[in-house]
């Protein structure tokens, strides 16, 4: 999650990804987000189990910012909010 281009970022692990990134849009999850109004979901992935996105998770996380941003640039070059494209 993002407020906007080269913004502050979240990176976080759910099962549903559809449902947490509409908390966040509409301020239900309480914290870092809401905080920083994180309203675009502007990179994420599917993997096959829990304990591989928590990995994942961790690994992201672990990374420089600069790996991040090539991540979310690579996937989503405008910083779309690619919210709509899992409804």
């Amino acid at each position: 999650m993002s407020n906007f281009r080269n913004g502050t970022l979240y990176v976080g692990v759910t099962n549903n990804v559809l449902r947490r990134a509409w908390e966040h849009k509409n301020d239900l999850a309480e914290g870092f987000t809401n905080l920083y109004s994180l309203h675009k979901l502007v990179y994420y992935e599917f993997l096959e189990t829990m304990e591989q996105a928590i990995l994942r998770e961790k690994k992201i996380k672990a990374g420089s910012r600069k790996k991040k941003l090539s991540l979310i640039e690579e996937m989503n070059p405008d910083w779309n909010d690619l919210y709509n494209t899992l409804i």
